[in-house]
């Protein structure tokens, strides 16, 4: 495996069924709303769109994904841009919510990004947990949908 190759593992619970989690994570072009790090969407097709992310570290990822795989339990998208491969999410029911796993296997194309991921490596895979984490939190606040005020009196 070279050093510009990532394999990135992750599994929550997510308080909802399988399908509505899905429809949330097909649904790319309201990433931004609940995904702080996706910071622009294009949509170029049915199963096309272009996607700027930004993490922590001061750089943008310029990425293509094509959607390959869109039913439960597997949605699968192929990464083309910054970064070649593909991306994973597994739905599986779990009680009344869902297991989630995520699987993301890319390759950095060349240039700078490619040169730090022979110097920084570490600061590269932190830097895309701290993305991954945030759009989890982000995925699970939208499932939770708004919150209702508490009625007061006379209400």
């Amino acid at each position: 495996m070279s050093r510009r190759d990532y394999s990135f593992r992750g599994a929550w619970h997510v308080d909802a069924p399988p399908e509505r989690v899905a429809d949330v994570l097909v649904d790319l072009e309201h990433y931004p709303t609940w995904w702080p790090e996706v910071r622009a969407i294009a949509k170029l097709g049915p199963d096309d769109a272009l996607v700027v992310c930004r993490s922590t570290l001061p750089y943008d990822l310029e990425l293509r994904l094509h959607a390959v795989q869109r039913e439960v339990p597997r949605l699968e998208t192929a990464i083309s841009g910054d970064l070649d491969g593909t991306v994973r999410w597994v739905c599986e029911p779990a009680g009344t919510g869902t297991h989630l796993r995520f699987q993301q296997d890319v390759r950095v194309r060349a240039g700078l990004l490619a040169l730090a991921s022979y110097v920084a490596r570490p600061v590269l895979v932190w830097n895309h947990d701290r993305m991954v984490d945030s759009g989890v939190s982000g995925l699970r606040r939208t499932l939770r949908g708004p919150t209702r005020a508490p009625a007061g009196p006379g209400r």
